[in-house]
């Protein structure tokens, strides 16, 4: 194992490597065992530490005697920002190169949030943790092209489902492990210690990813090259209407998520910040739904097991505005698991609708997906303030509508050019 490999640029003159004739890494290989794993780490370390501040919007509403709404910045910010980079980091990383840019942007982005964990002052916060959603746009943008440029196709699917299986981990284990933390050592602690975890994996990360070896580094990609292929894609009939579904998907995910911690620390229940976290649980149902959909949209289509997620979804909003408990918590699993079956289904959709350039088209993808989290997310705040849980509950409802009618647009479009290519045949 090398202790600190380089990408190796395929174009150089001394690398006799075709690049016509990739050479894969086989499923089943060590090297292909340490490529899942460094993946693996990657999407632990990026969601944890996007997410980590979401459990404890109540402490930090306490803490800096901000509202509802305003704490929820400490998670938007972060997402907005992650949105706008995400968009260009994958430009860089043609001639950055993948592994190296994955690596700063992980080491980066966990000491930055290590800093906000020390940070007395609530808008040095924000600015910490916008600073640390723009060094975390180098993972997501990067990790999937670097599988499908490097995994043999025949053992990609595994390899993509340990990354995504990462992230869902990754989001849990962080919100989870960061209650159960703050209900013993305090919000700043807990913080503090989950930074110091992702650094430790961010240098994981480095120690056993393989070096590149199919990585082409390109240059003379201008601005222009890149204005052109995002226009194309935002002209197409099709792909704007995911980009929107993305927004929506996520926005009612988070919104139901950053406000569920408050009404459960409220009266009736007065739930303790650790009692809370395990409602996180539910993503478990969420990573075993996922793989479902996509065999469920293989035989019966994409758009109508989107549309079923999305259902699934709403059932699962209406079922957290009754009071019992245990109503609101099998509400919460079913909105868990909708949102993965649809979110799963979408993504898909779009490598399927995009025919060039679908580096691209993915990040205008994330970029809808997280400026959903970032916007809607914190606008269910002014919700909250004035109407509680019914106010956010009724915005998630007429969200989740606009998403299946856009669902039903996008399928019937691909119905449509379907049976124009056959009338051709």
């Amino acid at each position: 194992m090398n202790s600190a490999p380089r990408d190796v640029n395929t174009s150089s003159p001394t690398c006799p490597q075709d690049p016509a004739a990739p050479v894969w890494i086989k499923r089943g290989t060590a090297q292909y065992w340490r490529v899942s794993m460094a993946l693996f780490l990657a999407g632990f370390a990026t969601f944890s530490l996007l997410y980590c501040v979401q459990p404890l919007l109540p402490e930090l509403a306490q803490t800096f005697a901000v509202s509802p709404a305003q704490s929820a910045l400490a998670l938007s910010v972060s997402t907005a920002c992650l949105a706008a980079s995400i968009v260009l980091a994958g430009a860089l990383s043609e001639g950055l190169g993948r592994r190296k840019l994955m690596f700063i942007s992980m080491a980066l982005a966990a000491l930055c949030n290590l800093v906000a964990s020390f940070l007395p002052q609530w808008h040095a916060l924000l600015a910490a943790r916008a600073l640390e959603g723009i060094l975390l746009g180098g993972v997501p943008a990067v990790a999937m092209a670097y599988l499908s440029e490097e995994i043999d196709p025949k053992g990609l699917g595994f390899a993509m489902g340990l990354y995504v299986g990462g992230t869902a981990l990754g989001g849990m284990l962080g919100r989870i492990g960061m209650s159960a933390m703050t209900e013993f050592w305090g919000w700043r602690h807990a913080m503090a210690a989950l930074s110091v975890l992702d650094l430790l994996a961010a240098v994981g990360f480095v120690w056993l990813l393989p070096n590149s070896r199919n990585f082409i580094r390109k240059s003379g990609l201008g601005a222009r090259y890149h204005l052109q292929a995002w226009g194309r894609h935002l002209r197409h009939k099709g792909l704007p209407l995911l980009f929107l579904i993305a927004f929506g998907l996520m926005g009612v995910f988070v919104s139901i998520y950053n406000y569920a911690g408050f009404l459960l620390s409220a009266e009736p229940y007065n739930m303790s910040q650790l009692q809370i976290s395990h409602i996180f649980y539910a993503y478990l149902f969420g990573m075993v739904a996922s793989p479902v959909a996509g065999g469920l949209a293989d035989r019966l289509g994409r758009g109508p097991v989107l549309v079923a997620g999305a259902l699934l979804m709403a059932a699962g909003v209406v079922l957290t505005l009754f009071q019992p408990l245990a109503v609101i918590v099998v509400g919460i699993v079913l909105l868990t698991a909708g949102f993965f079956v649809a979110h799963s289904v979408a993504s898909g959709w779009v490598g399927r609708l995009a025919t060039q350039t679908k580096g691209h088209a993915s990040s205008l993808y994330l970029w809808g997906y997280y400026m959903g989290s970032s916007v809607l997310g914190a606008g269910a705040g002014w919700f909250w303030s004035r109407w509680g849980w019914n106010g956010v509950g009724s915005v998630s409802l007429l969200v989740l509508a606009l998403v299946i009618a856009l669902a039903l647009r996008v399928q019937w479009l691909a119905q449509q050019a379907a049976g124009a290519q056959t009338s051709r045949v």
